[in-house]
């Protein structure tokens, strides 16, 4: 049983680390490959601090890895498939009753399934 302890607690700890929205949406947009920092806060409109403080935590647990390139730091995941369990877990979400209405999580679900824009081209 102690295995059992101890890989629950692993997972209580990667758990912790993902309860935050921008965490989670951070994770989302490196779905699709690598980017800077500047272009992940673009596409959340977040601040590019805000970016770096997020990935920090990421790297330090080994969900995202990073590659420099000149003064430019490029983050991917290391588990690619954990953007999608993050959006399988999008069904265990009340949201359709707490906002009155689906049409929230759907969009939600379609934009993290949605292929990139550069990769169509």
């Amino acid at each position: 049983m102690p295995s059992r302890i101890i890989v629950s607690r692993e997972l209580a700890d990667l758990l912790r680390l993902l309860a935050h929205p921008d965490r989670l949406r951070l994770i989302e947009e490196l779905r699709l490959g690598e980017q800077d920092v500047s272009s992940i806060a673009a596409a959340l409109d977040l601040p590019a601090t805000r970016i770096s403080q997020h990935l920090a935590p990421l790297r330090a647990h080994r969900i995202v890895e990073d590659r420099r390139e000149g003064r430019n730091h490029f983050y991917r995941l290391t588990h690619p498939g954990i953007a999608a369990w993050i959006v399988e877990a999008l069904d265990f979400v009340d949201v359709r009753n707490r906002l009155g209405e689906g049409a929230h999580i759907d969009e939600v679900r379609e934009l993290w399934t949605a292929e990139s824009p550069q990769s169509s081209s």
